[in-house]
């Protein structure tokens, strides 16, 4: 297999050179449509990353596509994706030369009404990244992972629960992957109607979507005090 830096070399002199505020264009990080929504930035990429729950692991299996949903977190420019140590892209990353992955994050920011079908649409904020996923196995880094994905849903909880046992960990496995054939992709607008529909008699506009958190409900016969951490808790991110 062909070394991964080369690979970024070369993608850098094909699209333009990563900042210390961007990540380099890229083929596959460049849309072919609505090229005016992606962004390379860091702050806006890891803004989205950090304020979703759920990626999706898009990876090659016997000869196929496979999609699959699970939770993740990022630690600088690093990824950590969680998983059982049974499953298939665990398993693969854990071999020689990593394995091809591709993820994506996105979050729902509202529902875009026209009164033509061709026209609705979704305000929306996402993020797609490029890259060999490879096995944590190092025990310190990973501590670090697998306390990144409890605190990414709740920050400070790891502080505030019983860490994995050995038992635990051997069914536990994370994969890394390193940001860098990344971009982001959003549209925050309203509702457009073509001129011609103006006249018609159906609503047009836009519906708000956001995450909201309902009280928490103590596990019956273990009731101590709700920690602070949940009693201010606001889904971070969450669009006005």
């Amino acid at each position: 297999m062909s070394d991964p830096q080369a690979r970024r070399t070369d993608r850098s002199e094909e699209q333009g050179e990563e900042t210390g505020t961007s990540y380099a264009r890229t083929t596959r990080t460049t849309p072919t449509r609505y090229k005016d929504r992606a962004s390379w930035e860091r702050a806006e990429i890891h803004a989205v990353l950090d304020t979703a729950w759920v990626c999706h692991l898009g990876f090659v299996a016997a000869g196929g596509p496979v999609v699959l949903p699970t939770i993740f977190a990022r630690v600088d420019d690093r990824l950590y994706i969680h998983g059982s140590t049974g499953s298939r892209p665990l398993r693969a990353a854990g071999g020689e030369g990593g394995l091809p992955v591709c993820v994506t994050v996105t979050q729902l920011d509202a529902l875009v009404l026209t009164k033509s079908a061709f026209n609705h649409s979704v305000n929306f904020r996402s993020v797609v990244a490029h890259g060999i996923a490879e096995q944590v196995t190092d025990p310190e880094e990973l501590t670090l992972a697998l306390d990144a994905l409890v605190d990414h849903a709740i920050p400070g909880r790891s502080k505030d629960c019983r860490p994995a046992n050995p038992k635990e960990l051997a069914k536990t496995a994370v994969i890394r992957l390193v940001l860098d054939e990344v971009s982001a992709k959003s549209r925050a607008d309203g509702a457009h109607d073509d001129p011609e529909d103006m006249d018609l008699p159906y609503w047009s506009g836009v519906v708000p979507v956001s995450t909201v958190y309902g009280t928490p409900v103590p596990l019956p016969g273990t009731e101590p005090e709700l920690p602070g951490y949940l009693r201010d808790f606001q889904p971070p991110g969450a669009p006005c």
